[in-house]
């Protein structure tokens, strides 16, 4: 008689793993919230106690996660860096090289910062006015990650002049500032004004904007 074999039972994970799972969990949980007071209120207003009260968790649990204030402000800054990443770069990478980026890039960041509008928008703007002034691990964090936004940007507009959308004399540079400027003044005046418009407007900016040229030493005039 041919007998069926038992079915597999999946084991379940150890302790160990589960703890760990569990862990993981609750940081995500405790960093989300602590984006939406900094993004809202500043990595200064950023306090063991507050998030112990915002999450629901003693300080002694919050410190053992996080170690001091400056460690959960760093943790903040990285987890905001992920959102912005997935929700911004990342989207970008997904249209084709040169002008269909740049458009895309632009279009992913209005969605972030909308999707954003409660929180205070976009989270580095008001982190790198925050920490423009200061010095210390939280400001070179800060700083580390505008400059990747920036140098995404810089390579978006160097495949648009490699793809010929863009004039092979383009001062890169030079419109990566200008674009950095425009989108940034577009987070300030939406989250102070709340008007879509904003977004029609920085649209119709960029679209006029002329591809700034080198100059004939290759520098910016």
């Amino acid at each position: 008689m041919k007998r069926t074999p038992p079915a597999k039972t999946s084991k379940a994970p150890p302790p160990t793993d589960r703890r760990r799972a569990h862990g993981a969990s609750t940081r995500r949980e405790i960093l989300d919230a602590a984006r939406r007071i900094a993004a809202a209120d500043g990595l200064e207003a950023l306090s063991i106690g507050r998030l112990a009260t915002e999450v629901g968790m003693s300080k002694a649990g919050l410190f053992a996660h996080f170690g001091s204030k400056e460690s959960l402000q760093i943790a903040t800054i990285d987890s905001a860096w992920d959102v912005y990443r997935s929700e911004v770069l990342e989207p970008t990478t997904a249209s084709p090289p040169g002008a269909p980026q740049l458009r895309a890039y632009m279009e992913h960041y209005f969605e972030y910062v909308q999707r954003h509008a409660m929180d205070g928008g976009c989270f580095f703007t008001a982190a790198s006015s925050e920490f423009d002034d200061r010095t210390g691990p939280v400001r070179d964090r800060v700083f580390k990650s505008t400059a990747e936004r920036s140098a995404f940007l810089d390579n978006v507009l160097h495949d648009a002049v490699a793809a010929g959308h863009l004039p092979k004399n383009t001062d890169v540079a030079q419109m990566s500032f200008e674009i950095m400027a425009l989108v940034t003044g577009t987070n300030l005046l939406f989250q102070l004004y709340k008007d879509p418009q904003i977004f029609q407007r920085a649209r119709r900016t960029l679209r006029a904007m002329p591809p700034p040229k080198r100059s004939s030493k290759g520098a910016a005039d």
